[in-house]
């Protein structure tokens, strides 16, 4: 590709009014009003006691101000700016300034996040029953929960704290503040983030952790899990207060263990003939006598007690994977790392060895997360920081149900595809004979996608929302 020299005496400007350059949060936002994100806003977020009364009005215009701006990529306050450019004004109605929505957002508290934070599993329930989300959830659902820490700088950030963080395999102490997060996933589908809550970065990664689980299993059943639900964690969230919420709600657990003695001893009493080779990087059949050669081995032991020191022991499965330690390539023995978790799973123990290391599916939602609304934490403000991740919570399920309305590889795809293919539109706006038109640009190679999308919003080949 190359620019024709003629073009360096073009003379560009910006005047037109007519143009939009995210085409797709029309079907986009088309689909969160299906699902009824302005109704539950208006009904659930009530904005009282604000500093200056006219930032507390509408907050339903507001929220989904925010959120069509992250949906177009906005990963600060300043960048929602971008829903307010050429003609996006006159595809929707309430569009505001940054201005007015970073006010908005300064003046929430605790108590309209919680507020805020009831609407986005509310929504995610709606979108389940008017899109293909979460497919199978009838049958299996699995949530999982994990914590990460979003650096910041400077002194202005509320509750920014030094808090453990792993880069490059390593534990360093960053400044920042600690979402936790849960998702909920099914085997064919993708996960969707069943709620978010912001905590100072010193916060233990396990604070919170069973109230967010119970919120999540809820959501799950609210949302069509008839089934199994099985809760999965690492070791943060390996301790009886979560295990307690999952036995009192009737679902399933995988929890990794922290290593202590009563554990060491479980794992010293497994006998060398049980352990079992399991499929892992690098594992081969061997051609001569069929056997799985690993360097990783899996065993368990059947009734093992958990948390015997606090109020409330539990006995379950006691699941052990252990790995080749490649890095002692001087051993006389085999020298193994064992990675130890318990659960009550009915699944055989290679199988629930498998399912619990999927819980790694996690960290593609904080990969998602961290590259779009929540590559910055934008205000001063904890409270308004709180507010911004639900958002990039809703958000970040938006994008997910549209995918899947699409179907085939947007279903799976990453929130940066889903922006890049179907919403970073370019269309311009016509109204020949009052009949309002988009022409979009020809050769637009997701375009049969896009129209799949538009077709589907607008159309009533999906059902209503479901109750809430």
């Amino acid at each position: 590709m190359k620019l024709p020299h003629g073009w360096t005496r073009a003379v560009p400007m910006f005047d037109e009014e007519h143009l939009v350059s995210c085409a797709g949060l029309a079907p986009v936002m088309g689909l969160a009003e299906r699902a009824g994100l302005s109704e539950l806003l208006a009904d659930r977020v009530r904005v009282d006691s604000a500093w200056v009364a006219s930032s507390g009005v509408n907050p339903a215009g507001k929220v989904t101000s925010i959120i069509a701006g992250m949906a177009a990529g906005a990963d600060c306050i300043d960048d929602l700016d971008v829903i307010r450019a050429g003609g996006t004004a006159r595809l929707f109605k309430q569009v505001y300034a940054p201005a007015t929505l970073g006010q908005f957002l300064r003046n929430l508290s605790h108590g309209h996040t919680s507020q805020l934070a009831s609407v986005a599993r509310a929504h995610l329930v709606n979108l389940v029953g008017c899109s293909d989300l979460l497919p199978g959830i009838e049958q299996r659902a699995l949530i999982d929960i994990d914590s990460l820490l979003r650096p910041v700088y400077g002194h202005a950030k509320e509750g920014a704290s030094f808090g453990h963080a792993k880069i490059a395999g390593k534990q360093v102490l960053r400044k920042g503040l600690s979402p936790l997060v849960t998702t909920i996933s099914t085997t064919d589908g993708a996960p969707v983030v069943a709620g978010i809550r912001l905590r100072a970065g010193k916060a233990g990664s396990g604070r919170g952790a069973a109230s967010m689980v119970t919120e999540a299993i809820g959501t799950a059943r609210q949302a069509g899990a008839t089934g199994e639900i099985l809760v999965r964690g690492d070791s943060a969230y390996g301790n009886h207060l979560v295990a307690g919420a999952c036995l009192d709600h009737g679902v399933r657990f995988s929890l990794v263990l922290t290593r202590n003695a009563a554990l060491d001893q479980a794992i010293a009493s497994i006998a060398e003939d049980a352990w079992t080779a399991v499929h892992y990087p690098g594992a081969v059949v061997d051609p001569d006598t069929g056997v799985l050669i690993s360097d990783a081995q899996v065993a368990e032991v059947e009734a093992f007690t958990a948390f015997a020191s606090t109020a409330r022991p539990i006995t379950a499965r006691l699941v052990v994977r252990r790995v080749r330690d490649v890095a002692r390539l001087d051993e006389l023995f085999p020298v193994w790392r064992y990675h130890p978790f318990l659960t009550n799973s009915l699944e055989s123990v290679t199988r629930a060895d498998v399912t619990h290391r999927q819980h790694a599916i996690i960290e593609t939602v904080h990969s998602d997360l961290i590259d779009g609304p929540l590559a910055h934490l934008p205000s001063g403000r904890f409270a308004a920081n709180t507010a911004w991740a639900i958002c990039a919570g809703i958000c970040h399920n938006l994008l997910r149900a549209a995918g899947s309305l699409v179907g085939g590889r947007h279903a799976v795809a990453r929130g940066a595809t889903l922006r890049r293919h179907l919403i970073m539109v370019p269309a311009r706006i016509a109204r020949p004979a009052r009949r309002k038109f988009l022409h979009l640009p020809a050769h637009w190679p997701w375009a049969d996608q896009w129209l799949r999308l538009w077709h589907h919003v607008f159309t009533n080949s999906i059902g209503p929302p479901a109750a809430t």
